[in-house]
């Protein structure tokens, strides 16, 4: 497939270069006037197109990209998309003022997922987030983490994640999956935190170890949720099967769940609505990924992570959706990016780097996806036509992705 007279290919990062950290995010490379080949599913040559050689422009078939832009495909490095069920009467109680921990309290959030989970059929399951997944293929995204934590019991934890590995079988975009028995600790275990504890690590663990199930561990560190300690001792025994851990941290208090995921060598910390000069520190020195995840806050009228200091502190910031049925029902990117600039205060070119190639070092695809390289993924999606890169932020609520790309075909769902 050759794409000619593209207005602006974007992300034409250097091959080598695998992630973006602090000001560096704010360089976006853009090719204006640009040509790209695209062979085998992969990125095989671009260039401007004054200098396409000839025996490429006979090359059929050929889309005209004019005053169009051509991105990289957004990687999503956080989401949720298997459950069984919506939360919209939630929603409502929201409207009427009940907080986060409140509408847990009172039999919501968590444990109403997970209690919909438990009757669901792997089939059904399946069905419901291979619908959702299609949605966030068509609006750009080529990439995605999935995790479980929604099971809560050995066998509902193990159907997720089976269902995951389905989708991972059956779907055109890479997916990456995530142990995240420790999200909530069931009714049953309410006064024995130990106990629950226990069967992950004894239990849970060796089964998805046993039959693949998962790249990383993922644990929700939180006041009411997991402690500081509780989190070390389930990311320590996870690390014995090869559980890289990827943590909810920081999401409504500073509750050190930076730090210990930082001890653990996570490869990204996420939400960090909160943060403090401690936690700046600790990830400015640092390897692990500052995910930060915009439209969790709007939904629920919380914080908005401190995204600014974080670039200023030379931190490696990625962005993704949060898709799930509580706290964030959508898996658009394109409504991410134009919230990172507005609400985040991020540049454009900042917030396209964290959606791309950034996201894609967070499940550890940036060698295959993420930017425009020879021998890279040729996932991408071409605009709608756009007077300006920022126009696709700017343009929030509607989309601008006009034709989706994966393995070098063009995607019709």
């Amino acid at each position: 497939m050759l794409i000619t007279n593209i207005k602006g290919l974007v992300g034409v990062h250097p091959k080598e270069k695998l992630s973006l950290r602090g000001k560096e995010m704010a360089n976006l490379p853009v090719l204006e006037n640009a040509w790209l080949f695209l062979e085998a599913g992969l990125i095989k040559d671009f260039g401007l197109m004054k200098d396409m050689p000839s025996q490429i422009s006979n090359l059929i078939p050929q889309i005209s990209a004019q005053g169009k832009f051509v991105f990289p495909s957004w990687c999503d490095s956080h989401t949720h998309i298997v459950f069984a069920a919506s939360r919209e009467e939630e929603f409502v109680m929201k409207i009427a003022g009940k907080t986060y921990e409140a509408i847990a309290a009172a039999g919501g959030g968590i444990l109403n997922s997970a209690h919909k989970l438990q009757q669901a059929t792997a089939d059904e399951l399946f069905e419901s987030a291979n619908l959702r997944l299609t949605d966030m293929i068509k609006q750009g995204t080529g990439a995605v983490e999935i995790k479980s934590g929604y099971g809560l019991t050995v066998a509902s934890e193990l159907k997720m994640l089976r269902v995951i590995k389905r989708l991972k079988e059956n779907s055109p975009i890479p997916i990456k999956a995530t142990l995240l028995a420790a999200h909530a600790y069931p009714q049953v275990y309410k006064n024995d935190h130990q106990g629950y504890i226990n069967l992950i690590i004894k239990e849970m663990l060796p089964a998805v170890a046993e039959e693949n199930l998962a790249d990383y561990i993922d644990v929700f560190c939180e006041k009411g949720f997991f402690s500081i300690s509780e989190t070390d001792e389930i990311l320590s025994a996870a690390a014995k099967y090869g559980l890289k851990p990827k943590i909810h941290a920081n999401q409504l208090s500073v509750s050190g769940g930076v730090q210990i995921g930082v001890k653990n060598n996570a490869i990204s910390v996420d939400h960090l609505e909160e943060t403090d000069a401690n936690v700046l520190a600790t990830l400015s020195n640092s390897e692990t990924i500052a995910t930060l995840l915009p439209s969790c806050s709007f939904y629920l009228n919380i914080p908005f992570a401190n995204a600014r200091t974080l670039i200023d502190s030379n931190v490696v910031v990625a962005l993704a959706t949060d898709y799930n049925p509580g706290s964030t029902p959508s898996g658009n990117m394109n409504f991410v990016l134009s919230l990172a600039c507005i609400k985040l205060k991020m540049t454009p070119e900042e917030a396209v780097n964290a959606a791309t190639l950034n996201g894609a070092v967070a499940i550890e695809l940036s060698h295959q996806m993420g930017s425009i390289a020879i021998g890279k993924k040729a996932n991408l999606f071409i605009t709608k036509p756009m007077p300006s890169l920022a126009f696709l932020p700017y343009s929030f609520g509607q989309s601008q992705v006009e034709t989706v790309i994966l393995n070098g075909e063009i995607y019709n769902g």
